[in-house]
């Protein structure tokens, strides 16, 4: 096990009506910016929740955050911000809005282009803090301090990281997600699962605990996802969903050992330049990527199979397929398509997402730096169908 240092900032406030926590959780004199997505707060009681929690605050509300939030939108807010001289960003919705909120805490005392923070990593200062309300469990992003920005002039989906940025506090009521759609319910499983993986699925280093709680969670996933499918107002089962996409990226599971995140990376062009959900891009890419890199996985795949998937095969060339295989079927059970073809994209798909990975520098991804544009390509031929 490799050397860490680990701390998580947020305080967690888990279960039925602790959005009433939220005002004791803000300075009592903050100008609070209320961000969120597309209004579907308004139409399950989130909305009327958070207003009443806000109640004592002078806030101003930005709604219209996309899934995978777009820079263009995001300066708007911005300057929304700045006009207003707010100090509070409390962001209520899945991880897109919550990794907008990231970005303009980021950018809100920023001299220069706030793109340059993206693209070419440049430093920050003085970011406002950050509240968070969970309405869609799957990036973990209430509990990290990891954001993704796509700029729509561009087609580049680039990410950024601080903990600085990462919530404070972060409200996590399982009632807030009864009323997802069927959708949102599949990718957000199949989003935790590959965070999961990314962290747990590269090569052995001798540390049992992060194994254990990584092949918990993604046993917990694929125990709970399908049944929060068949009974999408099940509590108990929403809240282990819930705290299953939390735990996959709050750091904890992710010291001390080799990460990957080649799978992301990949999937990052299909949503820049197709706008495919990033769920959908990981359940592309995940499967073909673990047939590719199998000889250098050998190992971790093996684990995975024996003890999440509870395989046994006569060698170990088989277990390796099954349990691809299995993780596959898994994606496919929670109606996330697994194939280029699956929606809807030709052949010329593959080019295109090569070409953006050369754009933005991504020419040596994984664990060992070995996923080159060429293995890329092949990884895109095998996925296409």
């Amino acid at each position: 096990m490799y050397n860490f240092e680990f701390k998580n900032q947020t305080e967690i406030l888990f279960g039925k009506g602790q959005s009433a926590k939220i005002a004791s959780r803000i300075p009592a004199n903050a100008k609070v910016l209320f961000l969120y997505g597309g209004g579907s707060i308004k139409k399950n009681g989130v909305y009327d929740d958070v207003c009443k929690a806000l109640e004592t605050f002078t806030f101003t509300e930005f709604a219209g955050v996309e899934p995978n939030p777009t820079y263009e939108t995001l300066i708007k807010a911005l300057a929304v911000i700045k006009e207003q001289n707010l100090d509070f960003i409390l962001a209520v919705g899945g991880g897109s809005v919550i990794d907008g909120a990231k970005f303009l805490a980021a950018a809100t005392h920023f001299e220069g282009d706030p793109w340059d923070i993206l693209e070419k990593g440049a430093d920050f200062s003085n970011p406002l803090p950050i509240g968070a309300v969970l309405t869609l469990p799957a990036t973990g992003s209430e509990s990290n301090g990891n954001s993704v920005v796509t700029k729509k002039a561009t087609q580049q989906k680039l990410p950024f990281g601080h903990p600085s940025v990462q919530p404070q506090f972060a409200v996590l009521d399982p009632q807030y997600t009864f009323s997802l759609p069927v959708k949102q319910i599949s990718n957000g499983a199949v989003d935790a699962f590959v965070h999961v993986i990314e962290q747990y699925l590269t090569y052995p280093v001798n540390a049992p605990i992060q194994d254990g709680f990584a092949e918990t969670i993604l046993k917990t996933l694929i125990q709970e996802g399908p049944k929060a499918l068949e009974n999408p107002n099940d509590y108990d089962t929403r809240a282990n969903v819930m705290w299953a996409a939390t735990m996959a990226l709050n750091g904890l599971i992710g010291q001390g050992v080799p990460q990957d995140w080649s799978t992301h990376m990949i999937g990052h062009e299909f949503t820049a330049l197709y706008g495919l959900d990033h769920a959908q891009t990981l359940a592309i890419v995940l499967p073909s990527l673990m047939r590719k890199q199998k000889a250098q996985k050998a190992e971790k795949i093996k684990q995975l199979g024996r003890e999440v998937f509870k395989l046994s095969a006569e060698s170990d060339e088989v277990l390796i397929d099954q349990t691809i295989d299995a993780t596959q079927a898994f994606f496919e059970s929670m109606q996330v398509k697994t194939r280029i073809s699956d929606y809807g994209l030709g052949r010329n798909t593959i080019d295109e997402v090569l070409a953006k990975l050369k754009e933005n520098q991504r020419l040596k991804l994984g664990e060992h730096q070995d996923i080159t544009l060429e293995v890329s390509k092949d990884i895109l031929e095998m996925a296409y169908e």
